[in-house]
């Protein structure tokens, strides 16, 4: 290949550059045939998968000021996601997929598992020490290459978390031991339009992991307008 060597320093670079656009790299894996992680755009193997993610008291400052917060279109994220780390994978000769992309949606979740450190929440998204359950996944980088990151080794956090407050916190009783109830949370916030809960999930405030990252009350609050807007 021409260009920069894909290690460690090049990875940090990239890093820097995600960082500037607000995301981050939260981990990579090197794909095996039961990952289900497509092609590159020239049918290439994807040997190296770093997937992105963001956290919202870092990126929506900087979603505010791009036209994609003022033009009044839907989903002005997901569109700010697209086309910021579309330009950056393309400069950096990588391919992209999105979580927004679909049907069939990419096992976005699966792939963040696979890098290692994540476990499963309560609350249906993944947790993981330094973040808690704060950390969205917004992308995935696919490069031709074998790039210096290792997947797996490590568990997340909520195997370890005997006294799980996130349950004991939803007002909705929307969480169990079995997982998260979306029905019966969208059924609590439609009937309780005042509750604490539209200023951002109660249940994600009472992790005890990654709590200098919990959202502000506006980033917490536009979150939670897009998932009422996407579930109705």
């Amino acid at each position: 290949m021409t260009g920069p060597a894909r290690d460690g320093a090049w990875l940090a670079d990239f890093g820097e550059r995600l960082a500037r656009a607000g995301f981050l790299v939260a981990g990579g894996f090197r794909p095996g045939p039961d990952d289900d992680v497509p092609a590159l755009p020239d049918g290439a193997p994807a040997a190296t998968v770093l997937v992105v993610g963001s956290l919202s008291n870092t990126l929506l400052p900087i979603l505010k000021e791009r036209a994609e917060w003022h033009d009044g279109a839907p989903d002005p994220l997901d569109r700010y996601t697209r086309a910021a780390l579309t330009v950056l994978a393309d400069g950096a000769r990588l391919g992209v997929v999105f979580p927004f992309d679909g049907p069939p949606y990419s096992p976005f979740q699966r792939w963040a598992l696979r890098t290692g450190g994540f476990s499963r929440s309560p609350m249906g998204v993944l947790a993981d020490e330094p973040h808690g359950p704060w950390l969205g996944l917004r992308a995935a980088f696919l490069a031709r290459e074998v790039l210096p990151v290792t997947g797996g080794g490590r568990d997340g956090p909520c195997p370890t978390c005997a006294d799980t407050p996130c349950i004991s916190a939803c007002p909705a009783g929307a969480l169990s031991s079995s997982g998260y109830d979306v029905p019966r949370c969208l059924s609590w916030l439609v009937a309780n339009p005042s509750a604490d809960c539209h200023r951002g999930c109660l249940a994600r405030r009472a992790c005890p992991f990654g709590r200098d990252h919990a959202q502000g009350y506006d980033e917490a609050s536009f979150h939670m307008r897009s998932f009422l807007d996407a579930a109705f």
